[in-house]
This record gives structure tokens, C-alpha cells and sequence, in this order.
């Protein structure tokens, strides 16, 4: 490319030297040759005028009245009537440049100036022009060069950035140029470049969300399985079955939502649904490894709430808390729900150590664990817990209460409003 512009400003100056370059010397050339035959005859007029006022004065006029009148390569021949013809200086020799003049007394003379003066004149101005044309010719490729590098050195940078970008590289470089035009490309390519981190995040966000909210029910199904392979019982084995099912259900809810969000974050199903439903499910899934544990889970508060969202996503968050309370908390779990304004509020505690201070602002932040794990299991609960326009707070550290808000709308039937404790 550099050689390609190199070339064509290179084309252009010779052009335009070669037009205006030709018309010049042509000009000059008739401008040169028109002044010394001006001077030459400028020359005879004088000479004539010299000789006029000879002859009134003495009469008569001779060479050396006039010797010295003509100098240079000049020669000049004076014809006075009764007198033979003067010359003066030497004759040239080649071309002449001739010139006329005639006395008021008769007499005529005439001066003749060598041709090659001219020329000489001529190859001067055309040795200037010559010279200031390689000038213009080395500042046109020095300018090329210039302007060259300026549009190839942000073009090469361009095709490095688009290069990263295939290669999986999507930061933005946010480095322009000052030409509107290649400033236009650097933007593409920037919001290209952020556009693909998004996606990229996005995928690599929806892969850890996907194995976070797909271990939980896997696990629940897998201890589910181990219930049925250690049991003889008929009613045991038809029990848990049906609650392997239920987590077969919960599994293929988890992956079209997980798919949904992927497709379109923005598409929600939330519904109203009974409360209770979510939270005795999740009692149900839980206690076997509560239980294995040497731990209890209980529930209390009030009953028969309805709740708007979506009840996939609500048992997931439940989930989330309940595995959290397992894993990092100790002596026994409870679920309370309560009502505050128009939203239901389900509360999740344990007797656990609590959540340490530097923790407690920054819990639902990505990766942010108080053992070894992921830390991405609160991070995904809230994410669940708006998608639907409830939200999921950290309501105290020590002993640990975390709060999932949801809006309520009134129950289709309440036998009772009194809070009334259950221990599963």
C-alpha cells in the first residue's frame, strides 16, 4: 500500500510538472527571445540617435566618433548617405538577432546580437525550472512517504486488532488515528471487540451457572438412587422413586430455564405459585443429607402464601441457601416464612460460626468463598432471585439469616393465619 500511494502522488506532481512545467519554458523561452530582440533594437534607435546628433553638430561621422558605443558580442553597421558604411565591433557568426533603426538625417543602422546569447539565457531559466521541479519532485515523495506511513501504520494496526479478535483475544484498543475514516473502523472493531467479551462472559457465566444449579438436583437425585439400592422395602423404593422423578422434573426445569436465560435473559415465566409447594420440596430432597450429616432442617412461619416468580428458579435459590447452610454452617437449618407489606419472605438460618465481617458486604460477589468453593452459589441465587423482581439480602451475619423477597399475592384459601411451627 505504501508503495501504491508512494507511486500515485509520485504520478500526480509529474503530471502537473510535466503541464504547467512545459507551458513554462515555452513561455519563458518566447519571453527571452522577445526581450533581446528588443534589446537589439533598442540598441539600433540609440546607435541612430548618437549618429543624428553627430551630423548636426560636426557634419560627418566616423568610426571613431562611435567607437565604443557598441559592446559585448554586438555588431552594428551605420549606412550614412555620401559616406561609406561604418561597422562597429565583429561579426558574429551563426544566427543573429537583428535589429533596425533609421536617423532623422538619412541614415540607418542596423545591430545584430549572436543568437546563442539567447540560448544561453534560455538554458539558464530552464536549469532553474529544472531544479525547482526536482524539489517539488523529492517533497511530493517525501510527503507520500509521510502520508503513507500515516494510513498504512493505522491499517496494519487495524488488521492486528481484528487478528486478536479471531484469535480469541477481545480486548479493545481504543486507540484512534485522526482520520475520520480509519477513526470509523478502530470504533467498529472496539465495540466488536466489547460485544465479544460480553459474549464471551456471558457464555463462560452461563457454563459455571449451568454446572452450579445442575450438581445441586444431580446430587439430590444420585442420594435418591443410593436410597433405593439399600432398600428392600416396596413402599421405600415407590417413595423414593417418585422423589427421583420430582428431581428429574426439577433437572429438565433447571436446563430449559438455563437455556431460555441463554437464549434471552429478558424472558421471564414468573407465576403464582403456593410457597409452601417449593419449601416442603425442598425439606424433602434435603433431609437425607441432613441427615446423614447428624443435622435437622425445620420450617416454620406462616402457611398457604402465594407468591409470584418462577418456582424453578425460587427452589433453586432455596437450594442454594440450604447447600450453603450445609456445607458452612452448623447445628440446625430453618426455613421461616413471614409477610412484610405485600411481599412473602422466606428466611434461611442456621447456628452456624456466621458469615466473618469482610465477607458479609461482598457474599453475592462472584467468587467470592469463605472455604474452597466455588463461590459463585449466592452469586447465582440472586441472579435467580431478580430475574422475577424478588431479591435475595443478607439480613444478618452472625448467626447467618439470609432473606428471599418475593411479591405475594393473596392466597386462594387460608384455613388459618396464625404462625404455626412444623418440624420435618
Amino acid at each position: 500500500m505504501r508503495r501504491r500511494l508512494i507511486q500515485s502522488t509520485l504520478a500526480v506532481v509529474l503530471v502537473v510538472i510535466a503541464v504547467f512545467g512545459v507551458s513554462l519554458v515555452i513561455v519563458e523561452t518566447r519571453t527571452i527571445s522577445n526581450s533581446a530582440q528588443e534589446r537589439v533594437s533598442s540598441e539600433a534607435q540609440r546607435l541612430a540617435s548618437i549618429v543624428d546628433s553627430r551630423l548636426n553638430v560636426a557634419g560627418a561621422v566616423n568610426a571613431e566618433v562611435l567607437h565604443g558605443q557598441v559592446t559585448g558580442d554586438r555588431y552594428a553597421v551605420v549606412r550614412i548617405p555620401g559616406q561609406d558604411a561604418l561597422t562597429l565591433g565583429t561579426k558574429p557568426d551563426g544566427e543573429v538577432i537583428r535589429g533596425h533603426a533609421s536617423g532623422e538625417e538619412g541614415e540607418t543602422v542596423v545591430v545584430e546580437e549572436p543568437r546563442s546569447t539567447v540560448s544561453r539565457e534560455v538554458g539558464r531559466t530552464l536549469l532553474i525550472i529544472g531544479l525547482v521541479a526536482l524539489l517539488a519532485v523529492v517533497a511530493a515523495v517525501l510527503l507520500a512517504i509521510r502520508q503513507a506511513n500515516r494510513l498504512a501504520s493505522p491499517l496494519t494496526d487495524l488488521a492486528e486488532t481484528a487478528e486478536r479478535l479471531g484469535s480469541g483475544d477481545p480486548r479493545p484498543r481504543h486507540k484512534r488515528y485522526g482520520v475520520p475514516e480509519l477513526d470509523r473502523v478502530a470504533d467498529v472493531l472496539d465495540s466488536s471487540a466489547e460485544r465479544i467479551a460480553r459474549m464471551l462472559t456471558a457464555e463462560r457465566r452461563l457454563a459455571a451457572d449451568a454446572s452450579h444449579q445442575l450438581r445441586t438436583p444431580l446430587t439430590a437425585l444420585s442420594m435418591r438412587l443410593e436410597e433405593i439400592t439399600l432398600t428392600d422395602d416396596p413402599d421405600t423404593v415407590k417413595e423414593e422413586a417418585n422423589v427421583a422423578l420430582t428431581q428429574v422434573e426439577r433437572l429438565t426445569d433447571v436446563v430449559e430455564r438455563l437455556l431460555t436465560n441463554s437464549r434471552d435473559p429478558r424472558t421471564g415465566n414468573a407465576v403464582s405459585f403456593d410457597l409452601d409447594e417449593v419449601i416442603q420440596q425442598q425439606l424433602a430432597e434435603w433431609r437425607p443429607a441432613y441427615r446423614s450429616a447428624g443435622r435437622a432442617i425445620v420450617s416454620s412461619g406462616k402457611r398457604h402464601l402465594q407468591a409470584v416468580g418462577t418456582p424453578g428458579a425460587v427452589a433453586q435459590v432455596l437450594a442454594a441457601l440450604i447447600e450453603n447452610s450445609l456445607m458452612h454452617g452448623g447445628g440446625t437449618v430453618a426455613l421461616r416464612t413471614r409477610v412484610t407489606g405485600n411481599q412473602a419472605v422466606v428466611e434461611v438460618t442456621d447456628e452456624g460460626p456466621g458469615v466473618p465481617a469482610d465477607l458479609g458486604a461482598r457474599i453475592f460477589e462472584r467468587t467470592i468463598s469463605g472455604r474452597n468453593s466455588t463461590g459463585i452459589g449466592l452469586a447465582v441465587a440472586r441472579d435467580l432471585a431478580e430475574a422475577d423482581g424478588g431479591r435475595l439480602e443478607m439480613l444478618q451475619t452472625k448467626p447467618p439469616v439470609f432473606g428471599l423477597f418475593l411479591s405475594r399475592t393473596p392466597p386462594l384459601k387460608r384455613p388459618r393465619t396464625d404462625e404455626e411451627p412444623t418440624v420435618r
